[in-house]
């Protein structure tokens, strides 16, 4: 099972860091896909990390502002948002799956979901 944490509210202009972890299984076996879900709105995918090599990308709105690295001692892998704004308010939520060794942008390419953590952006 996936398990995010580190969300919160923090003001505008603010960072935010992130964490996916897995319990009783290696990460470093999945791609990881970052999503969030803001209130009436469908899911949608902010990046990714892959399994074999970590090569990251991310969705081109929100490229410089997200950075996602891997802990493979840790198992975890993270996700950094800087500048925050109102527009990143959501619940954000990290997925992976065996089949996907590859960084994927795109919630199909993901079977396996954690519960969320909330990220509020707000002065």
């Amino acid at each position: 099972q996936f398990v995010e944490s580190g969300g919160g509210s923090v003001q505008p202009g603010g960072s935010l860091r992130l964490s996916c972890s897995g319990s009783g299984f290696n990460l470093d076996d999945y791609a990881i896909g970052w999503f969030r879900q803001a209130p009436g709105l469908e899911r949608e995918v902010v990046g990714c990390i892959g399994s074999r090599d970590d090569r990251t990308d991310y969705v081109e709105s929100l490229k410089g502002r997200l950075a996602i690295s891997r802990d493979s001692a840790g198992n975890t892998v993270t996700l950094q948002i800087d500048s925050l704004n109102s527009e990143d308010t959501g619940v954000y939520y990290c997925a992976g799956d065996l089949y996907t060794s590859h960084c994927m942008l795109g919630v199909r390419f993901y079977s396996e979901w954690g519960q969320g953590t909330q990220v509020t952006v707000s002065s």
